[in-house]
């Protein structure tokens, strides 16, 4: 037995050592040239985005809002006039990406307040977006607010609870938007944000609560839309793109198998005519709520989607570190998921706790990780697509309803001057 297993082996890696020796050729530059690329497009991306120059700004809502979270879809889809088409010596070369920012919202020591980052170069653009919206809104330029904790926590004095976020079922399911939060009788619409603001406001004095979307626009063929899952659902044919070798192969494949069935005496299939699903109406095949979960698939592929990375930190000095605050977030971030749908859920893989080896050591490495990932407005790890509807009913800002105190608002109105004011 032995000798046979040395027979093998012997003849198993004399075939692999023959065949690398006399196609070396063809596979070293290919593996040197990924590797290579993987390298290079780390250094001149990292080298892009440390030129930007960013600004944070605080978006101060008035006290009278009346809009629904619609107004926020208006203000997304005007973000897209940032965007530039990107050519090949620009992306390898220079390394630009896609420009993307950060929507934030923050509780201070129980003080709420909205922030976006944005480069520089785009202040104007997110300021007209919002005030065309919000006439009475305040933005302004402010200090980074992550500068307000230590760098590095946990410490003596400082602990730290992180995570990140990811759906529950693939992008195209939508999660449950302002819309559903209309009532059918009396037209009034809830806001789900309020939920949220109150349960985070309730933090005490050295207590930070801050939660971060990091998004990037993108254009219709640079993601999924859903329209296969979307067929799929209602009984079409999806046709699937196949690549250049991938439909070769498979045209190979199918080939070989129908010349051996002919040999075989058996000859190939050939499509029966019968009814077709498209022809069995769709009330028919599908119940009630696979119908409404299809239409809300539907409606919300063809929006605009952006590509999102969303994670949330609750910082605070010991003594006054108390994670119920955390419960009370992710029970009003439950108010957006449906289980025909989707929802959000934590992303292990970021989620600051650690069992077993080791287990202290690595659960501080989490949280110092996440800390600095937030603090960098980092894109990296799980991210998702959500359409303009769904990010508008995430953030935005929230109508007169909500009346927590401590919601940073304006408190009188602003407006320009007469247009017949007398000059000099």
């Amino acid at each position: 037995m032995d000798i046979l297993f040395e027979s093998i082996s012997i003849i198993f890696f004399n075939d692999i050592w023959q065949a690398v020796a006399t196609s070396w050729f063809v596979i070293l530059p290919l593996t040197l040239y990924f590797i290579f690329k993987i390298l290079w497009m780390d250094f001149v991306n990292e080298s892009f985005c440390g030129n930007i120059e960013w600004a944070i700004l605080e978006i101060i809502p008035p006290n009278d809002i009346e809009e629904t979270p619609q107004a926020m879809e208006m203000i997304y889809a005007g973000m897209l006039g940032s965007g530039k088409g990107i050519n090949i010596i620009e992306e390898f070369v220079n390394g630009e990406i896609r420009m993307y920012y950060s929507l934030e919202l923050v509780s201070d020591d129980g003080q709420i307040h909205f922030y976006a980052r944005t480069p520089k170069n785009f202040i104007q653009l997110i300021e007209a977006n919002f005030h065309a919206q919000y006439p009475q809104v305040e933005v302004k330029i402010v200090s980074d607010y992550v500068n307000d904790i230590p760098k590095i926590i946990p410490n003596k004095n400082w602990d730290l609870y992180g995570t990140d976020f990811k759906l529950d079922k693939p992008d195209p399911y939508p999660i449950k938007t302002y819309k559903w939060f209309e009532e059918d009788v009396t037209g009034k619409a809830l806001d789900p944000l309020a939920s949220i603001i109150e349960g985070i406001s309730k933090i005490g004095p050295s207590q930070k609560f801050w939660l971060q979307l990091v998004i990037t626009p993108k254009d219709y063929e640079e993601y999924d839309t859903g329209r296969d899952l979307a067929d799929e659902l209602a009984g079409r044919d999806v046709k699937k793109t196949r690549g250049f070798f991938e439909g070769f192969i498979g045209d190979i494949v199918e080939v070989v198998v129908d010349t051996f069935k002919t040999l075989l005496g058996s000859p190939p299939e050939v499509d029966s005519v019968e009814k077709t699903v498209e022809e069995i109406p769709m009330e028919s095949r599908m119940t009630p709520g696979e119908i409404n979960i299809l239409k809300a698939i539907e409606e919300g592929i063809g929006k605009i989607s952006f590509e999102v990375k969303m994670r949330m930190v609750y910082a605070g000095r010991r003594e006054a570190f108390n994670k119920v605050v955390i419960g009370s977030f992710f029970g009003g971030l439950k108010q957006l998921s449906d289980i025909n749908t989707n929802g959000f859920a934590m992303d292990n893989d970021s989620k600051t706790f650690a069992l077993h080896l080791f287990a202290d050591q690595r659960k501080k490495y989490r949280q110092r990780k996440i800390l600095r990932r937030y603090r960098d407005r980092d894109r990296n790890g799980v991210t998702f697509h959500l359409n303009t509807e769904e990010l508008a009913t995430l953030f935005h800002l929230p109508n007169m309803a909500v009346v927590t105190p401590s919601l940073r608002k304006i408190e009188t109105k602003t407006g320009s001057a007469p247009a017949n004011l007398p000059i000099g």
